[in-house]
């Protein structure tokens, strides 16, 4: 794992509350999620940074050490990027006033907008929702909007007949959902071989669960037995019921008496995506939004600390470029 700024963040949130309850709930992230990430970048260092106890949390020596670093290098690096907004508006760089995003839906979105409202807070922003690729695309080739975060099955692309710059945010692995009681739940993984006699059901819309799952279930031995299609909420009903099992991102949070666990060898992979036209003003702004992305999709990863584990074992899995080396 590379150190980065977001973690010496975290470091200093955890010395300045006192706990790291405390650190998680300033953070926005789930109290294991940030105690996991805590541990990783102890390894990554070489040293427990924090002594705790009922008391809370006190930094170590080595702690004392990275915090004296980080408050220097935070502002720093604040500053800098102030000076640089300064400087590029002066030198006439485009800034958008305007973000108008369309989503499938999922973990990444709300991420998005919640960072471009902070580091835009005069921006209007806006989105737009559809269950299918080729509504958003063929709406950011309209001009009706600036950007399209989509997902793909497999090692995919969405077609290059939109004229779209596509790039890659991450590529998550598939799980099934299932209640907490079922015998698949028993470890970190399931392999797609143990759930033959099962039904199905997904969402509609892209997705999984056609092509690529039959597939999938072919090179395991079996063909599903019933597939079916419903919302996201009849999906979760029929889980709740026994009905069937779903397939859902490693990123989706199980309601109250359901859970999720990985496909074994992840058979089923999803390739989220980030478009925009190469002409478009949204083209200047890209860098920004894919990394907003990227900070997103890991931010929510990150709150199921068995699947980040999981996913070590899978290198293809993840974050895709500036960030691929981070937590794993």
């Amino acid at each position: 794992m590379n150190l980065e700024l977001r973690h010496l963040k975290v470091v200093c949130a955890i010395a300045e509350t006192g706990s790291v309850t405390k650190a998680a709930s300033q953070l926005g992230l789930a109290q294991p999620a940030l105690t996991a990430q805590l541990q990783r970048i102890e390894r990554t260092l070489g040293g427990p940074l924090f002594e705790r106890d009922r008391r809370g949390a006190r930094p170590t020596a080595l702690g004392e050490l990275v915090l004296a670093r980080a408050r220097v290098l935070l502002p720093a690096m604040k500053g800098l990027q102030d000076e640089a907004a300064r400087l590029a508006g002066a030198t006439g760089v485009d800034t958008m006033s305007r973000y108008r995003i369309g989503a499938l839906g999922g973990p990444i979105i709300g991420g998005m907008v919640s960072r471009l409202a902070q580091a835009q807070p005069d921006a209007q922003i806006t989105t737009h929702a559809s269950y299918y690729v080729d509504d958003l695309a063929n709406m950011v080739l309209a001009g009706k909007l600036d950007y399209a975060q989509v997902g793909v099955c497999g090692d995919a692309f969405p077609s290059a007949d939109y004229g779209l710059v596509w790039q890659t945010i991450a590529i998550d692995g598939i799980c099934a959902l299932m209640p907490e009681d079922h015998p698949g739940s028993k470890g970190t993984d399931v392999d797609l071989a143990e759930l033959a006699s099962e039904s199905w059901v997904a969402a509609t819309g892209d997705g999984c669960f056609g092509d690529c799952f039959a597939a999938a279930c072919a090179r395991a031995g079996f063909t599903p037995r019933r597939m079916l299609e419903s919302d996201v909420r009849g999906c979760i009903d029929m889980v709740e019921s026994g009905m069937a099992l779903a397939l859902c991102q490693g990123t989706f949070r199980p309601p109250a008496g359901l859970t999720s666990r990985p496909l074994r060898g992840a058979p089923l992979r999803w390739r989220l995506v980030l478009g925009w036209h190469p002409d478009s003003q949204a083209a200047n702004s890209s860098p920004k939004l894919m990394e907003m992305a990227q900070e997103a999709y890991q931010e929510v990863v990150e709150r199921n600390p068995d699947f980040v584990d999981w996913m070590a074992d899978y290198p293809q899995l993840g974050v895709v470029g500036s960030l691929a080396a981070v937590d794993k």
